[in-house]
């Protein structure tokens, strides 16, 4: 109890330093505070600095970003959204709050980056478990380390490398999913419709891209003359359908009559977004998504080094 009471405290004195009528939004990531404002020239940086769980602060991408740290950071900004003094997108459902920027977001670029980062950051805790959960798979099969035991890798048995590759290979190969199901949430749709939608573009009833790809399965052709693939690994293509569903959703709840609007929004919003998906814009992104890489690909080996300069003067931007 003392220190909710604290971070109740932590919280007001944040609030009153950067001005609560200076705040357009406020969303937080693994560690920071980051809030929308429309006067950054307002703000006390070092007043702010001063406080106990305040560990410095930035300014970029259009945000003011308070540094708490790990864990700190959810109970402050739980502690700040239950104030309710300033509007608190992350976790919410208000439709309002989707997309509001700040006068200061200068280019098309800011926008952007702010958008990628509302989507990605509830998403990255899971990535980086899955990334150590690959750590260990690869430690533990190391021929070097199993050679300490007096084993090598071929005395692991199949059963017990399939069962690890379920904690290895979920994430990535339902990202697509979990793309959907945060985009959707941002764009402040129905979150569990974000999942269905998203779980649709990698069913396994969709020819995998990847096999598609090297040749070993065949695309559905619909109608005779339309390729459908699956989603596996196509991130621009969850992207769209998860903002393309958010919109979809919103429309149908504003014009579905009440008695109707409980089946009919769901019902609608997943199979416009779907048809929508496979029968035109999926292609269409996925072909713009591999001509991007093709593109990052040839910038990065330039010779000279002149990918690499190219690459870090973009990335402030």
């Amino acid at each position: 109890m003392i220190m909710a009471k604290n971070y109740e405290e932590e919280a007001k004195a944040i609030l009153k330093l950067v001005g609560e009528n200076n705040v357009d939004s406020v969303t937080h990531c693994q560690t920071r505070l980051r809030f929308v404002v429309k006067d950054r020239k307002a703000i006390d940086d070092k007043a702010l600095e001063k406080l106990p769980e305040v560990k410095g602060v930035f300014y970029g991408s259009g945000q003011y970003q308070v540094i708490i740290g790990t864990g700190v950071v959810n109970d402050v900004y739980a502690a700040i959204a239950k104030l309710g003094t300033v509007n608190a997108i992350y976790g919410k459902d208000d439709a309002d709050t989707a997309g509001k920027t700040s006068n200061e977001y200068k280019t098309v670029v800011q926008r952007l980056m702010a958008m990628l980062s509302g989507i990605f950051i509830p998403i990255i805790p899971v990535i980086a478990a899955t990334g150590l959960f690959l750590g260990l798979k690869s430690a533990a099969t190391n021929a070097q380390v199993l050679k300490l035991f007096g084993a090598v890798p071929s005395d692991i048995p199949a059963s017990l490398t399939s069962v690890i590759s379920v904690l290895t290979d979920t994430v990535f190969a339902f990202l697509p999913a979990l793309i959907v199901w945060s985009t959707l949430r941002y764009f402040k749709g129905t979150p569990i419709i974000g999942i269905v939608i998203g779980l649709m573009l990698v069913s396994p009833i969709l020819p995998n891209a990847y096999s598609v790809a090297d040749g070993s399965a065949k695309a559905i052709m619909l109608f005779g003359w339309l390729p459908v693939v699956g989603s596996q690994g196509s991130v621009l293509t969850a992207l769209v359908a998860g903002f393309i569903g958010a919109k979809l959703e919103l429309f149908f709840r504003r014009h579905m009559p009440n008695v109707l609007e409980q089946i009919l929004t769901p019902f609608l919003t997943m199979l416009v977004t779907f048809a929508i998906m496979i029968m035109g814009v999926g292609p269409i992104v996925h072909a713009v998504e591999s001509g991007m890489l093709v593109g990052v690909e040839a910038v990065i080996h330039l010779p000279f080094g002149i990918g690499g300069f190219l690459i870090g003067a973009a990335y402030p931007l």
